[in-house]
């Protein structure tokens, strides 16, 4: 038996030896395509010489320094590329080791903006039904996901609830898309002025909601009305980018498909691709500016924070990146892989969507496809899916609870920004037979 505590106390995972490219192998020698990067995480694939290169170099320098007494070239660089090739005036970045903590300080960082402001009346947030922030308690409070909140809910912060933006869902018969946008929106308004403008701190959202509901994209001008509301009543906007943002979607940031910077962005597995574990807030001008006149600190801080070897490997994926045009090739087999989704799995009788931006894929199961009713939790359907593909060398993301934390199935589909038409070919193919088996037995 492992030592380990693993995600299941009772069974070990299969064990991971290698890996390359889009690939990684068991210690048997099989052969899987990551077609998920894990959790979105792996950008590059695995084994990029340029990232490896440049860990390397690093640690021959300096691995570690910690930042109550150095900064680092390396990280500093890091800093001037993310803001460099953000939108608007998001100038200013924090490293951390990680999506949970990312939303951590960015929340954090929120509500320090408005005790510097002198407005220390504003200690509450609003975020969406459904979504996904992190695991940390912070992070979890503003998530809306109710099977990861329920037994922790006694120690989690009261967050104010508004519907997910989930078109495929809750978009009603009567209504335009415009409508329910409006609607939507409407009700933020009046979730704002029911609490008073001003006790909110801001309103926390994911751009493309990942793991929870799979791959999700709001509707067009929904969050240039969040954005307008936010800056209507005060409230910052917080943009959760860890999983859709750093190219996934096919723009560096997701947010920049919609029209709007938010005040404060949080970003992570996209953004070091699995070689070290890091994460960052990206933080608007004024927020910063707020803190340097006032206090003149942000009252927070790990151990970790800009590690010297994760922010070299972060800076090599980046450059690679940009060098390499991997936006456009997102774009290119996004596309690809949308098609086939629509065209493949689209027509089976349990595939009640296909959805998502870029090399971002979500795709929702049901049992009639008319009602959009989903299969018994019971089931375990996405369970069954994920063992089925597995033993046929594809790794791909199946979740349950798509609907409200118990009922639904979705998969999630991530594959590094280097996957080829044929690669993408064996992972459709592959679902393709996998769902009409799975589905086939209940």
């Amino acid at each position: 038996m492992s030592r380990i505590i693993h995600r299941s106390l009772r069974s070990v995972p299969a064990v991971a030896t290698r890996a390359h490219g889009a690939y990684i192998f068991d210690a048997q020698g099989k052969q899987y395509l990551d077609a998920c990067g894990g959790a979105a995480v792996s950008c590059l694939g695995h084994a990029h010489p340029d990232v490896l290169a440049a860990m390397h170099r690093q640690i021959d320098q300096l691995a570690y320094a910690h930042t109550s007494f150095f900064t680092s070239d390396t990280v500093e660089q890091l800093a001037e590329q993310l803001t460099r090739t953000a939108p608007g005036d998001l100038n200013y970045a924090y490293f951390v080791s990680g999506g949970s903590e990312a939303v951590e300080t960015a929340l954090k960082l929120a509500r320090q903006y408005f005790v510097e402001i002198g407005q220390p009346a504003r200690t509450r947030f609003i975020a969406r039904k459904q979504s996904y922030h992190g695991n940390t308690l912070g992070a979890l409070a503003v998530g809306g996901n109710e099977w990861r909140r329920r037994q922790f809910a006694p120690l989690l912060i009261d967050v104010i609830r508004v519907s997910a933006c989930n078109e495929y869902r809750d978009r009603r018969a009567d209504e335009t898309q415009q409508q329910y946008t409006q609607r939507l929106l409407s009700e933020l308004e009046q979730a704002i002025i029911d609490a008073g403008p001003e006790t909110i701190i801001g309103f926390c959202a994911e751009t493309v909601v990942g793991a929870t509901s799979g791959a999700t994209p709001p509707t067009p001008g929904y969050l240039q009305g969040v954005r307008r509301l936010c800056d209507k009543h005060g409230i910052l906007f917080i943009a959760d980018e860890v999983m859709c943002g750093m190219g996934r979607t096919g723009t560096l940031h997701a947010f920049e498909q919609d029209g709007v910077v938010p005040d404060l962005v949080t970003i992570a597995k996209g953004l070091g691709g699995g070689y070290q574990p890091i994460g960052a807030v990206l933080a608007s001008e004024k927020i910063v500016s707020a803190l340097q006149a006032g206090s003149g600190l942000f009252q927070h801080g790990h151990t970790y924070i800009c590690h010297a070897t994760a922010a070299a490997a972060a800076l090599a994926v980046q450059q690679v990146i940009e060098r390499d045009h991997l936006l456009e090739a997102v774009q290119q087999q996004g596309a690809y892989l949308h098609k086939a989704l629509r065209d493949v799995l689209g027509e089976l009788p349990h595939v009640g969507d296909t959805r998502g931006r870029g090399l971002f894929a979500g795709v929702e199961l049901v049992r009639d496809k008319a009602t959009k009713t989903p299969f018994d939790p019971a089931v375990k359907l996405h369970a069954a899916i994920k063992a089925n593909c597995m033993a046929r060398g594809l790794l791909v993301y199946p979740m349950g609870g798509t609907l409200d934390g118990q009922y639904g199935d979705h998969i999630l589909i991530a594959p590094p920004f280097i996957v080829t038409p044929q690669q993408l070919d064996f992972v459709v193919d592959t679902l393709n037979t996998v769902i009409r088996e799975e589905t086939g037995k209940l």
